[in-house]
């Protein structure tokens, strides 16, 4: 094989074919003779013999097969030229194709658990959405249902469940709404799960609720250090005697925050879980992630076991050793997928418990980047949130261009102070992206 390298775009053997831009090429160290490739736009895995791929390398003949194949892939491309003017395009398309609006809810700013590298300390408070508010958010939602669009919410907090009768007042007449207009209402909680028992899941299921996503902050130790209640009791035993309640009822999405110092201790709590006859099909997907700034840039203890930069060795190396181990257990990890920013898609918003609207959570606390507020137009924020930051040469022709589409706007703004650039990933992806596809080929048939 030719070491990874992807030559020169160039047509192939005389089929007016072009090789991708957005194609990762690996060496199969395991199998002589063949090699592993990632078109990245669709994110499939493809093995092909060093023969064939040394056609494709050196203008070789294809068949109608192979030439099939790896087009349906997204290996090979009509026009290259004309693949990189389609990114240009991709959130026009998608916008303009989209039929759904999407909106996380801030139900209240107050929780019951007291946790000290809780992202929204700077501007947290007994802060509970209006009545005024509520009304707002269901006559927008009401509107666009009329309109022929479904509707998606995500209720958040602080602690979400501590508005439950506000949650309820909105899901149960959004939900009336869509039936009554034949289009689809549905909602998610992000919640510690301290608070939700198998009754409160069972009475919102009716309302529209399809998932939750909670966190387990590894073994109980570690766990109650960082998740305890406002009283200093620990969180552990409340929230997984709930996941066990609601095994087989809902998907759990099941997430954890790490710092440098205690991560490599992560596996004990899945370990854990399993011993206490949590099975891994309880959730739909298991990720932990580092301990990041709070809003205002600030962090508690020690500033070196955070994350404030998304290519950290330490960060780099905790990732790949805590997915390996979810999967080795049987549990389900995200895989990698085009994403991007909620920056980029016209119908998608944080709502404030005031009203106001964001593009993103961690903006919730800067005013100035407030884009607008309920019931009144929405600002144009291409400037201020720098939309099109990746449109760039640079971005452009990168392979992992429709992995991260510029990258985490806040990220860049904790280094700069300023939306002023893209929060490039190529360092992350060059040092992490071959063994999570590894990852997933050797550990996903195993479990």
């Amino acid at each position: 094989m030719a070491g990874g390298v992807i030559p020169p775009r160039c047509f192939l053997g005389g089929s007016g074919m072009e090789l991708s831009r957005y194609l990762k090429v690996y060496p199969c160290t395991d199998k002589p003779g063949r090699a592993m490739l990632l078109a990245t736009r669709r994110c499939a895995v493809l093995e092909l013999s060093e023969s064939l791929w040394g056609r494709v390398c050196n203008n070789g003949e294809l068949s109608e097969r192979e030439q099939s194949v790896l087009a349906d892939k997204g290996v090979l491309v009509a026009d290259a030229a004309a693949e990189r003017k389609e990114m240009l395009e991709t959130f026009k398309i998608a916008n303009s194709r989209k039929r759904s609006v999407t909106m996380l809810v801030t139900l209240t700013l107050e929780c019951n658990l007291a946790c000290p590298y809780c992202f929204e300390d700077p501007f947290r408070g007994r802060f509970l959405m209006s009545d005024k508010t509520a009304e707002l958010l269901i006559t927008e939602l009401t509107q666009k249902m009329r309109a022929g669009f479904d509707v998606k919410i995500d209720f958040y907090g602080g602690e979400a469940l501590m508005a439950l009768p506000r949650l309820k007042d909105i899901a149960g007449r959004l939900e009336q709404t869509a039936r009554e207009n034949g289009v689809k209402f549905q909602f998610s909680i992000i919640t510690n799960a301290t608070l939700l028992t198998r009754k409160v899941a069972e009475e919102l299921l009716p309302l529209g609720l399809t998932s939750i996503r909670t966190t387990l902050d590894g073994p109980p130790d570690i766990h109650n250090k960082q998740r305890p209640f406002v009283s200093g009791k620990g969180s552990f035993d409340t929230i997984l005697n709930n996941i066990k309640e609601l095994s087989g009822l809902i998907p759990i999405e099941l997430g954890g925050n790490y710092t440098h110092e205690n991560y490599r201790r992560f596996p004990e709590m899945l370990d854990l879980l399993i011993q206490e006859g949590v099975s891994p099909e309880t959730f739909s997907a298991v990720g932990f992630f580092p301990v990041f700034p709070k809003a205002d840039g600030s962090v508690s203890g020690d500033c070196n076991s955070t994350c404030a930069s998304s290519d950290e060795p330490w960060m780099i190396e905790a990732g790949l050793i805590l997915r390996g181990e979810i999967l080795r257990r049987g549990f389900n990890a995200p895989k990698p997928g085009p994403s991007g920013c909620m920056v980029e898609f016209d119908n998608d918003f944080v709502v404030g418990h005031d009203g106001k609207l964001f593009k993103c959570t961690t903006f919730m606390g800067d005013d100035d980047l407030c884009v607008g507020e309920l019931g009144s137009f929405v600002a144009d924020y291409s400037a201020s949130h720098n939309r099109d930051v990746w449109k760039n040469d640079e971005c452009l022709d990168c392979a992992y261009l429709p992995l991260c589409f510029g990258g985490c706007r806040f990220l860049r703004r904790l280094r700069t102070g300023a939306i002023d650039g893209v929060d490039c990933r190529k360092a992350i992806y060059d040092a992490t992206l071959e063994t999570i596809v590894r990852q997933d080929l050797e550990l996903r048939d195993r479990a």
